[in-house]
């Protein structure tokens, strides 16, 4: 394979950029060649990675599931080989994909040129012109108003930041009126949290839609009712085993299409600030071809 890796060194507090030259050696040692890649941008970065599928090269990804979606943006739909080397802090499509979470191990699998299986994606587009793909979940809610708020913040850095943004988020909580269209099916309702999921974790474990799968052509929806804060906040370890699903008070639905609206609400995918609702979201059956 020719292979362009797109390496993100922050990615994960930067604990593993000193491992990209390893990460370069073992591949190469497949007989592969390697070109590493790496801009400026985020739009640099997936320019770069369409660039690669243009000239008829493996996209590679380093870093955590920031890094990945970008690179899904250059080779969803487009049949090009994909690989990831987990080397975030959650790496949730990774883990939920069945890849080798070590940063080296994983490296090795796609040096090892195990062949490609398609993994289903979604397309989000958004009323004000925005497409674009995602691997893991889409938050409209409590989540999405938290990676807003601490995106806005500058201080303090790190974990802290997002910590600070939770206990805001919860003090302002409240519900918003949602109208929701499941292949062609409407309902409207007040909610908490709304998540879209083709595969079932983010945040590093949070198994928000904890059915979903990513090769059944469907996405996944999980939808709280108006919740108080130490109801939510209750709710929220039950997330990690999935069990949060059994409660009254979450509803989980199923379809191959999603439209989804309400005021002041800004969706997230993969942890990426994507547009305002409304949006629509499409499941596209084997859109990615993986590697491993």
């Amino acid at each position: 394979m020719n292979i362009a890796l797109l390496a993100n060194p922050t990615a994960g507090k930067g604990r593993k950029a000193g491992l990209l030259p390893e990460v370069v050696a073992r591949l190469r040692a497949g007989g592969h060649t390697v070109d590493v890649v790496s801009a400026g941008t985020r739009d640099g970065m997936v320019e770069q990675g369409r660039q690669a599928v243009a000239d008829g090269r493996t996209v590679v990804t380093m870093g955590g599931d920031g890094t990945v979606h970008l690179g899904l943006q250059a080779v969803a739909g487009t049949g090009a080989p994909f690989g990831i080397v987990p080397a975030g802090t959650g790496n949730d499509f990774a883990v939920r994909l069945g890849l080798p979470t070590d940063t080296l191990r994983a490296a090795e699998a796609i040096a090892a040129g195990t062949g490609t299986r398609g993994v289903d994606l979604a397309r989000v587009t958004g009323a004000d012109g925005t497409s674009a793909w995602f691997g893991a979940v889409l938050a409209a809610g409590f989540d999405a108003f938290v990676n807003e708020r601490a995106n806005r913040m500058r201080w303090p850095r790190g974990p802290q930041r997002y910590n600070l943004a939770i206990v805001a988020e919860l003090l302002a909580l409240r519900s918003r009126r949602y109208r929701m269209r499941l292949d062609g099916d409407e309902s409207e309702f007040d909610s908490v949290l709304v998540a879209v999921g083709n595969t079932e974790s983010y945040g590093g474990g949070f198994r928000i839609v904890p059915d979903a799968d990513p090769t059944d052509g469907l996405l996944d929806v999980v939808v709280a009712e108006p919740l108080g804060r130490g109801t939510l906040m209750r709710l929220r370890p039950k997330v990690f085993k999935g069990t949060h699903v059994l409660d009254p008070r979450v509803s989980t639905h199923r379809a191959r299409s999603v439209e989804l609206a309400a005021e002041g609400v800004t969706a997230y995918a993969d942890g990426e600030r994507i547009c305002p609702l409304p949006v629509t979201i499409t499941c596209v059956p084997g859109a990615l071809n993986l590697i491993g």
